[in-house]
């Protein structure tokens, strides 16, 4: 039943396909921008990914004002702090994030300090406590699988307390999403499929949970039809252009999706299995998607038979009938992670992680029930419910 009231928000302008790049100057300076500074880690560094940035500035009065590269792989206030002054220093008046994650995170959170001035970003924390617009601010993913570049929440650690700080608010949207194929060319078969998975996942819990609307529905099973159209094809041919923007669109439509519509208990559960055994949060997204749905199945089985026709195609939905289609929906997801399996080593239990004891699971579940996504679960999970999903993802 379509609910009687729902909001939908996406403000962030995408710029997408073969020279996406070149047009940055464009909107820098339509901006007012004229020393942007880039934000970006040496593994983007090392594979030369800023080379065609760099060269879309050359012909332009656009000034790189400074690169800063140290961004670790799950970023720190610390990091935060130390990119805002090098932006203080160096007089830049734009952020451009080049990167996965941590990355975008660093660079939304960096944005914060140099706009409201001070180091203390802790007071920005939680939901909506930014006074005002902050300075021009772009991103250009090199995994397709987050959706950070079009949502408004950035999640920085605490080192000196081992917790994670969140920070949500529609000032940390970027002004632009720069989506060019150019660079994702070089992420290693392992990570296109872990990253896929993770944008996968996005979108089917975005079509399947509780808040979902149908604008974000028609992002996500577009999302969802583009990720199986075009992962396998990019794992056999990694420099296939075309493939690879079909996965940086499909993440993107994925985020602008799960950020108006929510995400339920694959993400509780990853939230979880990331906090305790610090595995990446696609793998985990992997791990657990078809044990909810099968777990979900009683409550919301139409919607999640809808997702066969996106899933698999139209000739295997219309061979499916109605009531089967939510385990073929099921099966077919199934199926995907053992081929990814077979082709990238992508874990697809957590005993195949190497990384997870069975000692650790009833920490997993208590952290897991305690876990915002949980609240827009179709179907309510006590305890003994998501430790008996851990027990089949074992």
């Amino acid at each position: 039943m379509a609910k009687p009231y729902y909001e939908f928000f996406c403000p962030v302008k995408v710029i997408a396909g073969h020279a996406a790049l070149e047009h940055i100057p464009f909107e820098l300076a339509s901006l007012g921008s004229k020393r942007p500074m880039i934000i970006t880690d040496k593994g983007v560094r090392a594979n030369n990914l800023l080379a065609p940035l760099e060269a879309a500035f050359e012909s332009t009065n656009v000034e790189i004002g400074f690169v800063f590269d140290d961004v670790p792989p799950d970023s720190s206030l610390e990091t935060v702090r130390a990119a805002a002054q090098a932006y203080r220093t160096n007089n830049c008046d734009a952020i451009i994030a080049v990167g996965g994650g941590s990355v975008i995170d660093t660079s939304k959170a960096t944005n914060i300090l140099v706009t409201e001035g001070g180091d203390d970003l802790l007071k920005y924390s939680g939901a909506h406590n930014l006074p005002k617009p902050l300075k021009p601010f772009f991103v250009i993913p090199t995994t397709s699988g987050t959706g950070s570049e079009v949502t408004m929440v950035a999640v920085v650690s605490d080192n000196q307390k081992h917790v994670k700080i969140p920070f949500a608010s529609n000032y940390l949207m970027p002004n632009a999403a720069i989506l060019d194929p150019r660079m994702t060319l070089t992420l290693p078969p392992h990570l296109t499929a872990m990253t896929a998975m993770d944008a996968l996942t996005h979108a089917v819990e975005a079509y399947t949970c509780m808040a979902a609307n149908p604008i974000s529905d028609a992002y996500a099973t577009a999302a969802i039809k583009k990720v199986c159209g075009s992962l396998f094809d990019v794992l056999d041919n990694p420099a296939d252009e075309h493939g690879r923007l079909e996965l940086a669109q499909a993440s993107t439509m994925a985020g602008i999706a799960f950020s108006n519509s929510m995400v339920g208990l694959v993400h509780s559960l990853g939230h979880a299995l990331g906090a305790v055994a610090h595995l990446p949060h696609g793998l985990c997204m992997n791990l657990f998607l078809p044990y909810v749905l099968e777990y979900n199945k009683e409550v919301n089985g139409d919607k999640i038979g809808d997702l066969l026709l996106p899933l698999a195609g139209p000739d295997i939905y219309a061979q499916t009938p109605a009531h089967l289609r939510a385990d073929k929906a099921v099966s077919t997801i199934l199926a995907m992670r053992d081929r990814l399996f077979t082709l990238t080593k992508l874990p697809r239990t957590l005993s195949e992680t190497g990384k997870v004891t069975e000692a650790q699971l009833d920490d997993v579940a208590e952290k897991a029930l305690n876990d915002g996504s949980i609240i827009y679960n179709p179907k309510e999970a006590n305890l003994e419910d998501l430790k008996n999903i851990l027990k089949k993802a074992w």
